[in-house]
């Protein structure tokens, strides 16, 4: 596991920019402000923010795989055994132009309301 890894960080109202993070629970909670939530990304890169960033009242910070992501976040890239490393220069040129535009909220979008997904497996 690398001791740190290069992410790219999106904070509300921000530009998005490239930081190097320690790649420990208490590092990652840090960066988030709280508990971290990971959301798999379409080419395999994972998205971490912050579990109850709406429950919280987190401001919203971008749209991202059809949701508003509510708190700080960032993006890293993700190993063959599921680990959290590095990005390469292109992911972040790639996540950078993808998470520039600083939307504006409403502040009544549906997709502000905190949600709860129930999963149940058969035994």
């Amino acid at each position: 596991m690398q001791n740190t890894i290069k992410v790219l960080k999106v904070e509300t109202g921000r530009q998005p920019y490239e930081k190097t993070v320690g790649n420990d629970l208490k590092s990652l909670q840090t960066e988030v402000e709280g508990l971290i939530e990971v959301l798999c990304l379409p080419d395999g890169c994972l998205l971490v923010c912050n579990e109850e960033g709406k429950v919280n009242n987190m401001p919203p910070n971008r749209w991202a795989e059809g949701d508003i992501i509510c708190g700080p976040f960032f993006v890293c890239a993700d190993s063959d055994e599921g680990e959290f490393v590095s990005m390469t220069d292109q992911q972040i040129q790639d996540y950078k132009k993808q998470f520039s535009k600083i939307p504006t909220f409403a502040g009544d979008e549906s997709q502000l309301e905190p949600t709860i997904n129930v999963m149940e497996f058969g035994l």
